[in-house]
Parts: C-alpha cells; sequence; structure tokens
C-alpha cells in the first residue's frame, strides 16, 4: 500500500513540472512574439497600420517651359486630371475591375494588362490606368467614392505645343515611360510617367523634368477622405531658353509650305540656330496624353516619314552646293592652280565616259575660271578639278570643314552624312576606288551626303575664314565647341566673291533672289534622285524630280546668319530652295532694322500664317502641312538642271 501511495504522491508532481515547464515556454514564445512586434518589426507594421489610414497621392511636378530667345513662350503646359488606381488591397481590385471597365469605358481586358505590367511595383504604389479624364469621368468617380473607394483623381499638366507641327522636331515630344526607363531610373520613374522622348524634350529632360511631390490624406474604412497631412511640394522643371527665333521660325515654316524639305538657319558667329524647320512633322500635341498603337503605326508607315528630322538626319546627295568645298580645296591644294580655265562645251569625256554639264542641250559655257565656274555653276569645270584632285584630296578637305561627321548640335540621333574616300569604299565594298567615280563626287553627287545643318555650318564656316562653331539651340549653353580649319584670306575672299555673284551678277544661277539693300550671298544646287540616262527612259514624273538646295548668308563677309534650305523633289535649285532663304534673310533684316515692328512674313503668300506675338496664343497658329508624295532618295552622277 505504502508503494502505491508513495507512487501518488510523486505523479502529480512531474506533471505540475511539465505543465509549468509548458506555460513558461509558452510565456517566453508570447515574450519573444512582443519584443518582435514591438521592436524589431515596429516600423514595418506602423507603416502598414499608416497606408490603412493615410492614403498618399504624388503631385506631378510640371515640366519646365520653353521659350524662343526673345522670351516668347514655344512649349508651355496645360492642367489636366488622370485616373488613378489604388492597388492596396489586391482582392478589392479584382472584385471592382468590372464596375471601373464600365464606369470610365476601358476595356476590362486592358485594365488587366496595365495590372500586369505594374506586377513589379509594391502594391502601396497606385498606377494611372486613365491619363486623360473626361468629365463624365471625374463625375463618376466622385459619386462613386464610398463603393468603389480605389480610384483617386491626379491633378497633371500637360504639354502644349504650338500646333500644325510648328517646330515639332526641334522641340520634340513627351511620351510615357517604358519598362526598360523605368527599370533604369532607380525609383525615379513610375509607370504613367512623362518623359521626353524626342528633340529637346529628351536632349534636357533632366532639366524639364522637375522633382514630384506627395499629398498625404487620411481616410476611414470606407476610403473616403476625412483629415489632410502637410503635403510635400513639387518641384516644378526649369525653364530653359531657346536660340530659336520665332518670327524666323514662323517664316521658314510658311515659305517652305506644304513640300518635303528642311531649313536651317543659324549665326556662324556663335553657332546659335534662329530657326529649324522639318516637313512633313507630326503635331506634338498628340503626344501629350498617350498616342494609340494605331497612330503610332500610322506615323511609322507614312512614306512621307514624318517623324524624320530632315534638318539633322535627311542625308543627301549636296549637288552644287558641294563646289564652294571643291573650290576652297583647289585654292588651298593649289591643284589645279588658281588661274586655272576649262572650256565647257557643255559636255567632256573623262576615263572613257561622257560626262554632262547641266546647260547641256540649251548652250555652254565656253571658257571658264573658278569665278565663272560657282557663278554660273559649270560642271564641267568642276570635273576637271576633281580629276586633278583625286578622291583623298577631295575627302581631306570636305571632312576638315565639317562634312562626313555629326556637328554637335545638341538634339538626339544626329546623323552623319558621308564622305567617300578610297579607305572607305576598301572597307565598306572590300573593292578599290573607281577614278570615274571621282567625277560625280566634284559636283557633289555620287557616294557623298550630307545634312541641311551640316551644309549651313560649311558654308557659313568658309565665309568665316575658317571657323566653325557647334550649331546649338540652347541659349548661352556652356562649353560651345569650335573647330578651326586654316583658310587663307585670299581664299576666302575669291570664294565668298563667287558666291556673292551667284545671287547678284548677271549670269548667276540665282539673279532672281537679289535683295536690295542686303549683301546677300550663296549657292544653289540641284541634286539628281536617279540617273539622266534612267530618267529619261522613265519619264520625268513628280517622283523623279531633282532634291533642290541652296544655301545662302548676309554680309558677304563675316556673317551674320546663314540659312540651308533642303526642298525634296523640287527641280532646280535656284527655283524651288532659293526663294525660302531670301524670305529668311528678309525677314532677320527686317527685324534688325525695325521696319516691321517685330511683325515679318514670307514674301511667298501661300499658306501664311499669322506672326507670333509675346502675348498671341498658342492657337493663332494655324497647321500648314498636308499629306505630299514620297521622295525618291536614290542618287545618280551626273547632273542635268539649272544649279
Amino acid at each position: 500500500m505504502s508503494y502505491w501511495f508513495g507512487n501518488d504522491n510523486r505523479l502529480p508532481q512531474q506533471r505540475l513540472a511539465i505543465v509549468s515547464y509548458i506555460i513558461v515556454g509558452m510565456v517566453g514564445v508570447l515574450l519573444i512574439g512582443f519584443w518582435k512586434l514591438q521592436v524589431i518589426d515596429s516600423d514595418k507594421f506602423l507603416q502598414w497600420a499608416e497606408r490603412n489610414r493615410v492614403r498618399s497621392i504624388p503631385v506631378i511636378a510640371p515640366r519646365g517651359r520653353m521659350l524662343d530667345r526673345d522670351g516668347r513662350v514655344l512649349v508651355d503646359n496645360y492642367p489636366s486630371f488622370s485616373v488613378l488606381l489604388l492597388r492596396d488591397d489586391p482582392a478589392q481590385v479584382e472584385k471592382n475591375l468590372p464596375a471601373i471597365s464600365e464606369g470610365l469605358g476601358i476595356p476590362i481586358q486592358d485594365l488587366k494588362e496595365q495590372l500586369q505590367q505594374s506586377r513589379n511595383l509594391k502594391n502601396f504604389q497606385p498606377i494611372v490606368i486613365k491619363p486623360e479624364a473626361s468629365k463624365a469621368d471625374v463625375a463618376f468617380i466622385d459619386s462613386h467614392r464610398t463603393d468603389i473607394p480605389l480610384l483617386e483623381m491626379l491633378m497633371v499638366h500637360r504639354r502644349r505645343y504650338l500646333p500644325g507641327g510648328f517646330m515639332a522636331h526641334a522641340s520634340g515630344y513627351v511620351g510615357e515611360v517604358s519598362e526598360q526607363q523605368i527599370e533604369a531610373s532607380n525609383g525615379r520613374f513610375r509607370p504613367g510617367d512623362f518623359v521626353g522622348k524626342s528633340g529637346l524634350e529628351r536632349q534636357y529632360n533632366d532639366l524639364l523634368q522637375g522633382t514630384d511631390g506627395m499629398r498625404r490624406v487620411v481616410v476611414n474604412s470606407v476610403g473616403k477622405e476625412v483629415d489632410h497631412l502637410p503635403t510635400q511640394e513639387a518641384i516644378p522643371g526649369k525653364q530653359i531658353q531657346l536660340t530659336i527665333d520665332s518670327d524666323l521660325q514662323q517664316v521658314a515654316e510658311q515659305s517652305l509650305g506644304a513640300r518635303d524639305g528642311a531649313v536651317v538657319a543659324l549665326d556662324p558667329r556663335s553657332g546659335e540656330i534662329l530657326a529649324m524647320v522639318s516637313h512633313p512633322a507630326p503635331d506634338s500635341n498628340d503626344f501629350a496624353v498617350r498616342i494609340s498603337n494605331e497612330e503610332w503605326k500610322a506615323l511609322n508607315d507614312d512614306p512621307g516619314k514624318p517623324l524624320l528630322n530632315r534638318a539633322i538626319q535627311a542625308q543627301l546627295a549636296p549637288g552644287s552646293v558641294f563646289k564652294i568645298i571643291m573650290a576652297t580645296a583647289m585654292l588651298e591644294d593649289k591643284v589645279p592652280p588658281a588661274s586655272f580655265t576649262a572650256f565647257c562645251p557643255a559636255y567632256a569625256t573623262f576615263y572613257g565616259r561622257q560626262f554632262k554639264c547641266w546647260v547641256y542641250g540649251k548652250s555652254s559655257h565656253g571658257v571658264v575660271d573658278l569665278h565663272k565656274a560657282i557663278v554660273e555653276s559649270c560642271d564641267i569645270f568642276f570635273y576637271n578639278v576633281g580629276q586633278r584632285l583625286g578622291i583623298d584630296r577631295i575627302s581631306y578637305y570636305a571632312t576638315h570643314l565639317g562634312l562626313g561627321h555629326r556637328t554637335g548640335v545638341d538634339l538626339p540621333s544626329e546623323e552623319t552624312g558621308l564622305v567617300p574616300s578610297e579607305e572607305w569604299v576598301q572597307r565598306v565594298f572590300h573593292r578599290k576606288w573607281y577614278a570615274g567615280e571621282t567625277i560625280s563626287v566634284a559636283i557633289g553627287q555620287g557616294a557623298v551626303t550630307a545634312t541641311p545643318l551640316q551644309l549651313a555650318r560649311v558654308i557659313g564656316g568658309i565665309a568665316m575664314g575658317g571657323v566653325f562653331k557647334q550649331p546649338h539651340l540652347l541659349k548661352d549653353a556652356p562649353n560651345v565647341g569650335e573647330e578651326r580649319f586654316n583658310i587663307s584670306e585670299s581664299t576666302v575672299e575669291k570664294v565668298t566673291d563667287a558666291m556673292y555673284g551667284v545671287v547678284n551678277e548677271a549670269h548667276g544661277t540665282a539673279g532672281a533672289l537679289k535683295l536690295t539693300g542686303v549683301d546677300f550671298s550663296g549657292k544653289s544646287g540641284t541634286a539628281q534622285i536617279i540617273n539622266y540616262d534612267l530618267r529619261t527612259r522613265l519619264g520625268k514624273g513628280k517622283q523623279f524630280k531633282d532634291n533642290s538646295w541652296f544655301v545662302g548668308y548676309a554680309p558677304r563677309r563675316t556673317p551674320e546668319i546663314v540659312v540651308s534650305v533642303l526642298v525634296q523633289a523640287g527641280g532646280h535649285g535656284s527655283e524651288a530652295a532659293g526663294p525660302v532663304v531670301r524670305d529668311v534673310v528678309k525677314a532677320y533684316y527686317d527685324k534688325k532694322m525695325k521696319k516691321t515692328d517685330g511683325t515679318v512674313t514670307a514674301e511667298n503668300k501661300e499658306n501664311k500664317r499669322p506672326s507670333l506675338g509675346s502675348a498671341a496664343p498658342a492657337a493663332a497658329i494655324q497647321p500648314v502641312l498636308k499629306p505630299r508624295e514620297p521622295a525618291v532618295v536614290e542618287r545618280a552622277a551626273q547632273s542635268e538642271d539649272p544649279q
């Protein structure tokens, strides 16, 4: 009996000990959990609690404005609203998607795709599901705040550009940030953000962008705002002032009209670009909200290539404008000597092949020296110069005078053009250079190509005595580059006198462009896009018309303005491109002499736009662009039409 009673006394003690250990362990676990909750993870749970009570809505910073050189607004902003979707509770988002789709008129599949694209973002970060809210959208969101608390209005500042594609390629446009840009931004960009995609918007995006702020509000259990917390104000983007003169820009736009081409006006003394036009051009306002896939595809498939900035990207044969480079090379290299003359019967034979002058079948130039060759644009003279110089010497001078490489303009995607050489043809085509190809290059045909900006800089630099400033669009830009190439005063004098004769002498190819009271000089060019024999067989349809060039400047020495104009499929250089140059130069001097009180118009009244005044609204300028036929960009070896 005593054994059993003793055993009964021990058993409860063991049980009590086990229970005590369990209780102590549970208390320890609770204490550890309490420590974890209150100390280790306190910040995380506090943030969760705050997000249930406090809603953070971004405040979008307005982009900086763009002003012209006189302080007039070229690119501005206007207020708008976007629709935000709050994704804190994925279950609620999924439940309310059909109602949101119906209320905002967004296909439910589009909403699901947007959610899928933002899957890598944290749930507390809202996303933009409709960039431009209508009045009906605002009414829907306000009336459904209780049952659909997932929607918020976000005030944004949309870009406002001058309509009709005015300065569209220079200013560029904005667009929604891509996934790649979001990943590379280190948290700076969110889905739905807008950044510069082209032109100055892209080049100076970091200056224009600004820093977004944050608006914080206290909400109740159904998402209704009940209080406001201090707001972190947005920091607007910086305003930039451009070198563009909106008066000259307007004249250039309307003078070029509905034709495919480009206009560049710059001050060769500083490199400041006064006007830059490229037609056809899109309306940058179409990108200010969100362009549809169909519209984007239509722009890319358009044979007129409206997204191509012809001022810096059109790489075309420069035609007879290249003769100024040939003349400079001849005088500096002394091959042939400055006294060299050639007889022009309107054709000549080189390396067993006949090459024609542009006056072939109409007249001939007779005995021609350098001055007459430039003034009357004699091809035969420059064929002979090219034969004697050879392709590598031509390449040397053309490259050092500014062709074949980028100018360094502060715009993205500038093209280089091409200056052929023996090394180039060997590297690219793995063959030798044929001497007969030099004959074509000597008059700016064949393989040589240039952009309108390059030609403006080259001609302006030669007239400046070999000083080539870096073109730029930002006023007072720091560290403007400069290239120098030693050109003798004698060469500058002979070449500039000849370009003055092109416009002002009786037999000059651009005599109709003479300006009273202005020391206007220049050089015309007519570049074929298919060769003479082939065009004769196919017929002289518009699609085979020559590209028209004219580069003019004033005054004759140390010019203040140089204007380069390309009119694709325009025909004769002096007839199609020349009047545009004349209009811009005349407008420059009219404004300088204060003859028009700041209002200037082109002499060509077709597609006339109203003047840009300092207080003129954006809608004051009407679009002038019309659809145009595609241009053929093949080049030929001979010249046929007036230069």
